[in-house]
């Protein structure tokens, strides 16, 4: 196999990696994590800057981003909207262009996905997306990883969505698994189906892996891992009444948990949880819950992101 190089890529999307781009990150991050426990100090960063925009409120992705640069000697610069310029007095592009000149690289948290990769076509810096409208792919290999640390490599393994699949962690979710053969299933509502041409997209991509979209519970059967997230995003909330009617019926209990026929599936969600709404307190409390685990392991990814790239 060729030598993995990703030094100066942008990561807007797992789109545009390939399997074994994505395999060479997942054993990164198994390596950063295991320094980490071990109490090891590397200094990957020094001298390097990175400035983190933030047009979203955030706690794992600032956090992860913010602690894994500095824990290896780099320098995280905060801006928020009220802060800069970002696409207010100043175009994306030119706010971009300048940014390229001050740091090393770039991350974006906010709304368009236009907007991230614009920061990467015009910076020349690596970008990375922690969040748009769009797709969140930081916190899917963080999932994969957490995924690997409970049942081994990906492949075949069988993880299920329930819940809103238009939104940005459920087609993150479907890019990664159909990229790296992990059976992916989306149990959601009709209305609230992802969008055609990305589930098209995906089961072409996917290899020997099935991409199903369903309204049916009982397709949790045999899952490894059961991942839900809000039913209300950032932005939405004018439609939290429709959501709540269509989604009630799909909330993560221990009922659907049992449906999986396994009583080693792992449950899974990226944080913040609504208990009571999209997930019970006895699920994501409960001993099959790994979303701690997952929580953490945003901080590893996120470092073998940056220490890949730059």
């Amino acid at each position: 196999m060729d030598t993995i190089t990703l030094k100066g890529r942008s990561l807007v999307t797992w789109l545009d990696y390939r399997e074994e781009e994505i395999r060479f990150l997942l054993d990164l991050a198994g390596q950063v994590k295991a320094e980490k426990q071990k109490g090891e100090i590397h200094r990957r960063f020094a001298g390097k800057t990175i400035a983190l925009l933030f047009e979203k409120r955030s706690t794992r992705t600032r956090c992860a981003f913010e602690t894994a640069f500095g824990e290896e000697g780099g320098h995280p610069v905060f801006l928020s909207t009220q802060d800069i310029q970002l696409g207010a007095k100043e175009s994306i592009e030119d706010t971009a262009r300048v940014l390229g000149r001050m740091f090393n690289a770039i991350q974006f948290r906010g709304f368009k996905q236009s907007t991230v990769e614009a920061l990467a076509r015009y910076s020349g810096v690596p970008v990375y997306n922690g969040l748009t409208d769009s797709f969140h792919p930081t916190q899917a290999l963080a999932d994969i990883m957490t995924l690997e640390e409970n049942f081994g490599r990906a492949p075949g393994k069988k993880l299920c969505f329930v819940g809103d699949g238009r939104n940005n962690v459920a087609r993150s979710l479907m890019v990664i698994c159909a990229k790296l053969g992990v059976h992916f299933t989306v149990i959601t509502p009709a209305a609230l189906n992802p969008a055609a041409d990305l589930v098209e997209t995906c089961r072409a991509l996917a290899k020997g892996t099935e991409i199903r979209i369903t309204p049916d519970l009982g397709e949790v059967a045999g899952a490894d891992a059961v991942y839900t997230d809000v039913w209300v995003s950032m932005g939405e909330e004018a439609k939290r009444e429709e959501r709540l009617r269509l989604l009630t019926p799909y909330q993560v209990n221990q009922a659907l948990m049992d449906r999986t026929g396994r009583k080693d599936s792992i449950f899974l969600h990226c944080l913040p949880a609504v208990k009571g709404e999209e997930v019970t307190a006895e699920v994501i409390d409960g001993p099959q819950s790994r979303a701690w685990d997952e929580a953490e392991n945003r901080k590893h990814t996120i470092k073998a992101i940056m220490a890949a790239t730059l």
